[in-house]
């Protein structure tokens, strides 16, 4: 069945560098939307990155070049690389990926997984998460 397991996150200084990891079981990533989203306290949840079956990727607003989201296809695995955190960066980091059922009522067209959208409700099967702490 459909799984995602995060990992990577943990607890860093302004200005450092951390790389998360999101292992699929269940699909192929490399015929998919994958995503990470975050959601800290009191916050809405963001979109972080977008990865696309052809490798077309999208960020948030906030990211600013700072972040990179790649995939190893082979080994079925989503990264995150994000670089010069900031302590608004804080939150628990989410993997998930998209189903044509969910993206098609999401966004009202066709699947076309080189194009994946921003909005979470896309996104049906989603990971535990993974927390990044950045301190002052």
């Amino acid at each position: 069945e459909v799984q995602l397991v995060e990992s990577g996150g943990g607890s860093v200084q302004a200005g450092g560098s951390l790389t998360l990891s999101c292992a699929a079981s269940g699909f192929a990533v490399a015929g998919t939307c994958m995503a990470w989203f975050r959601q800290a306290p009191g916050r809405e949840r963001e979109g972080v990155a977008l990865l696309g079956a052809s490798g077309h990727t999208n960020y948030g607003d906030f990211v600013h070049g700072r972040f990179i989201v790649s995939k190893d296809n082979a080994k079925n695995t989503l990264f995150l690389q994000m670089n010069d955190l900031s302590p608004i960066d804080t939150a628990m980091y989410y993997c998930a990926t998209a189903t044509r059922r969910a993206y098609c009522a999401a966004v009202s067209r066709w699947w076309n997984a080189g194009d994946c959208p921003r909005r979470d409700d896309a996104y049906a099967f989603w990971g535990q998460g993974t927390l990044v702490t950045v301190s002052p």
